[in-house]
């Protein structure tokens, strides 16, 4: 107890001295602790229990772990107090661009045109659906507005209408933690059923008898979705089968099911191997087949059509995978055929089939590209989008039996647009491109896209963009943003609220580092495991290059990334402190060795094969030589601005917290570090379609301040 109160002390005594001109930062109690591996970690006092988060009356450690969060956010609101108007202007200026009255685009499946709106004063999409035609009466599904009055936080994930369409299944999460609850309306009568799951992942699919549905659950403690659940309407809870359990610890499960509609599939998934099972749609308490066992080092994923099973792989050393066909009779790996060979400086990245077509996605030169194929004469052709840095995917295509491909296509400068390409034809229309309020001309800005030499000599692709006018001279700022982990590759989209940094002069840029996919899976390979730190030297170097070719400067450089993106920026500061005025570093992954050699803490198991296994010492030394909060030293930080949500169950929020408190101790600058701790959100921050540019625009502010612009 005499700890806590000398704890409070402090924290009064800053915000007493918070009215003065130089507000005292928050300063965390050291109270050392020895891990199994024999580090000292002095804050691990930070790390609460689920239990004692959601515990009505908080402990003793609670009330000291939930001061301190308070005392960081109070020091972050003091020492931004001067930018409050900067960042009301901005948050408006996001917000004022966002069309208020908005609509999707509707799509035809089983009889129905589905598609949801936006309204003024809401922050959360209205579901609809029309029978046979957009003439019909309007039906409404599912008001996500209503779900989440008097609630913080509220997201809907995925939601399924049974196949007779009379029954949908939804999942609600008001906690942020991605822990679902799963409800049944009839659209008939308009009621919800007394059926209610909870602790499920949000994915589910139902059988064809309209009665039976297939969900996934979640461990309890790890949030693994471990277990394939089937439920039948009206029974008891407590007596739905467990129809697959994965005792593998390392993977992870999803549901989905084949374009078919034939086939309800299980997706067991880890970094280096999937496993797919399949149940018929129609024989829900049929067996459970498996479609090829699984294997270290073969990923691969399968859909259906007609008589075909259609698999994309990477076996016989197909790094960059390939398609391969096989008669659905006979499904097992000695029968496939090529469809599409496996090529080095081609990414097969997905595929979507048609009657008469197959569309592939396929990453040239780290650029997205669609390819049409006709299955009847076998010619083909690649869709032109025209523009030198640019993003293009498949959309929602239900239906096999068309000519009409939708897909979707954004750059820099173009606002998100949804088209339908008539495959036949090559004519495309544009249903809609995302409109920008506020007078926004994309004529008025310019993209690029340009390559860095990393210090191996590999070349690293940037995508930038700028307010045309823009003089090459090293006085304008520039935002550099990167992520470069499990292979997922960052695609150079538009994004309305950077519009709030060009205007201003700043200069916006994607590093598209090794670790991602963007110039195929060797990539990827390149930058994880033992070669990690590629990823953050790639980064470095991208942030040089643009200091050498005076896009920008030393002092007017900044860096952001969020989650594993988090992790990059943590070690970048550690490496090269000196290159950058400011960093914002979104729910960093900053704690590694303590996480990764945690079991009991969400995606540590199954994310070995992308870090690796620190209970062998070669990955922990190797793990243990960049995890930013291990590696903090006496030395001078760049100014920085660390973002966490308290329900955060990818990154917990006291990673974060504690590298803040470490920097805090240890650095010998006189920069600022601020911490924002959002109470009520998880990973993803706010859910409200205009809440979640709130943190924006304090991350902007922070920057925009530094750079000396203070409108």
């Amino acid at each position: 107890m005499k700890k806590t109160i000398h704890l409070i002390s402090s924290i009064v005594a800053i915000l007493l001295l918070a009215c003065n001109r130089q507000p005292v930062p928050p300063v965390a109690e050291k109270i050392p602790h020895e891990l199994f591996d024999k580090r000292i970690d002095n804050y691990f006092w930070m790390r609460l229990t689920d239990e004692q988060k959601m515990a009505a009356t908080p402990d003793e450690q609670t009330s000291k772990v939930l001061t301190y969060l308070k005392a960081e956010n109070e020091y972050k609101n003091t020492m931004m107090k001067h930018a409050e108007v900067l960042q009301k202007t901005i948050y408006g200026e996001i917000t004022g661009r966002i069309k208020k009255n908005d609509e999707s685009v509707p799509y035809l499946e089983n009889g129905y045109y589905y598609y949801n709106k936006f309204s003024e004063g809401n922050e959360y999409p209205v579901y609809f659906r029309r029978k046979g035609s957009m003439d019909a009466p309007e039906e409404i599904l599912l008001d996500v507005n209503k779900i989440a009055q008097g609630q913080k936080f509220c997201s809907v994930s995925q939601w399924s209408v049974s196949r007779d369409n009379k029954m949908l299944a939804y999942s609600v999460d008001t906690v942020g933690r991605r822990s679902y609850t799963l409800y049944f309306l009839d659209l008939v009568s308009e009621k919800l059923l007394p059926d209610k799951i909870d602790s499920v992942s949000g994915q589910c699919v139902w059988a064809a008898d309209n009665k039976t549905l297939f969900y996934s659950g979640k461990n309890s403690e790890t949030l693994r979705e471990d277990r394939i659940m089937r439920h039948q309407l009206g029974n008891d809870i407590s007596r739905d089968d467990t129809v697959f359990y994965e005792a593998d610890e390392t993977f992870n499960l999803s549901l989905g099911e084949t374009k078919s509609k034939k086939y309800i599939m299980i997706e067991s998934e880890q970094t280096l191997s999937t496993e797919v099972r399949l149940i018929e749609a129609d024989k829900p308490y049929g067996p459970v087949l498996l479609f090829e066992p699984r294997r270290i080092n073969h990923e691969y994923q399968v859909d259906h059509l007609g008589k075909y099973f259609y698999i994309r792989t990477n076996a016989d050393s197909a790094s960059n995978f390939k398609l391969m066909r096989t008669d659905e009779s006979r499904p097992s790996e000695k029968n496939w055929k090529d469809l599409i060979s496996h090529r080095k400086d081609v990414l097969f990245e997905g595929f979507e089939l048609f009657d008469n077509y197959l569309v592939t996605r396929e990453r040239i030169k780290g650029l997205s590209n669609l390819r049409v194929i006709d299955t009847r004469d076998n010619s083909e052709y690649y869709i032109d989008f025209g523009e030198e840095t640019y993003s293009a995917s498949i959309h929602v295509n239900p239906n096999a039996n068309t000519d009409v491909l939708r897909y979707y296509y954004t750059s820099m400068t173009t606002p998100g647009s949804v088209f339908d390409y008539n495959m036949k034809t090559r004519e495309k229309k544009l249903l809609k491109e995302d409109e920008v309020l506020g007078g926004f001309d994309k004529s008025n800005y310019e993209s690029r896209r340009l390559w860095a030499k990393a210090a191996d000599g590999t070349m690293v692709p940037i995508s930038i963009v700028y307010r045309k006018g823009f003089v090459k001279d090293g006085n304008a700022p520039l935002l550099l943003y990167g992520y470069g982990s499990y292979g997922i590759s960052q695609n150079p989209g538009f994004n309305t609220a950077v519009l709030s940094l060009l205007d201003r002069g700043f200069v916006y840029a994607l590093a598209h580092i090794r670790g991602g996919s963007e110039l195929g899976r060797y990539w990827y390979e390149d930058g994880k495991l033992f070669k990690k730190k590629n990823t953050f030297t790639d980064f470095n170097d991208c942030a040089q290059f643009l200091v050498n070719e005076k896009y920008t400067s030393i002092s007017k450089l900044f860096a952001m990334g969020g989650s594993a993106g988090g992790l990059l920026m943590g070690a970048i500061i550690n490496m090269r402190p000196d290159l950058y005025k400011g960093v914002v570093a979104a729910v960093p992954f900053v704690d590694v060795v303590t996480t990764m050699l945690d079991v009991s803490i969400p995606l540590t198991t199954f994310e070995w094969d992308e870090w690796g296994d620190p209970r062998k010492k070669e990955y922990y030394d190797y793990m243990l030589s960049y995890s930013p909060y291990d590696n903090v030293n006496a030395m001078a930080y760049p100014n920085l601005l660390v973002t966490t949500g308290f329900w955060d169950s990818q990154v917990q929020y006291w990673e974060p917290a504690k590298w803040v408190a470490k920097l805090r101790d240890m650095k010998t600058d006189k920069n600022i570090l601020l911490m924002d701790v959002n109470m009520a959100a998880g990973h993803g921050g706010a859910s409200g379609r205009f809440e979640r540019y709130r943190i924006t625009a304090l991350e902007y502010a922070f920057m925009l301040d530094l750079a000396g612009i203070k409108k």
